[in-house]
């Protein structure tokens, strides 16, 4: 597939590359003289690692979506990671689209699962980039500290391979399997996101949208 798709480097509603907090957070991690490649892969471990992730920042409203609602906020779930790193690139002049996808998550807490009523978690989100004549993809949604509490590894890339989540943590037991591939987007589909996030997961809204819950202490004390 060509990159030469202008939207793939466009600022949009959530890819909102073109603010200053994502302008900021770009021109501290990278350098004029680094490759397209070294871009990529310095943006790829900040976010990965620069945000922290929670479930319970799963909010659905719009200005909660953007990239740099996330970026300022310092804390997100895989989606709005996805578009962090998505609007990275695009600043830096590397095409790159959300991608969504259907899990099933092995490896989750007893508060989290009663909220998601199931194992499959819907629109987990990665990231389509154009790298050295080819797409690859990357998904920056666990920073290393909360993969080391929960023994996973941590997913690293090298801007040659996909790097989507294991299928295996660190005790060679199941995490993640991908169950249904849901498309690579110019932007979020925002309203088809949202009503399936709304149906699916009613509970796991209301937490979001109430700012409760404490992801990182029920990872210390989950049970081994």
């Amino acid at each position: 597939m060509s990159p030469d798709n202008p939207a793939w480097l466009a600022a949009t509603e959530f890819i909102d590359h073109e603010h200053p907090a994502i302008r900021e957070f770009v021109a501290a991690k990278v350098s004029p003289g680094d490759t397209a490649k070294e871009k990529a892969l310095k943006l790829y471990f900040a976010v990965r690692d620069g945000i922290r992730y929670d479930p319970y920042s799963a909010s659905m409203r719009r200005e909660a979506m953007r990239a740099s609602t996330t970026l300022i906020n310092r804390v997100g779930y895989c989606v709005p990671k996805a578009l962090v790193y998505a609007a990275c690139l695009r600043a830096v002049g590397i095409p790159a689209r959300p991608g969504f996808a259907d899990v099933r998550n092995h490896l989750s807490t007893e508060k989290l699962d009663r909220l998601m009523g199931t194992d499959i978690y819907a629109w987990h989100g990665y990231v389509s980039l154009f790298l050295d004549g080819k797409w690859v993809k990357a998904t920056p949604a666990f920073n290393l500290e909360m993969c080391q509490r929960f023994g996973v590894l941590p997913l690293d890339f090298d801007g040659e391979h996909d790097s989507q989540m294991h299928p295996y943590n660190s005790s060679n037991q199941r995490h993640m399997e991908y169950v249904r591939q849901r498309g690579e987007f110019d932007d979020l589909p925002y309203e088809e996101l949202k009503a399936d996030m709304l149906h699916m997961y009613p509970q796991l809204v209301a937490v979001s949208e109430g700012q409760a819950g404490d992801f990182d202490h029920e990872s210390v004390l989950r049970p081994t």
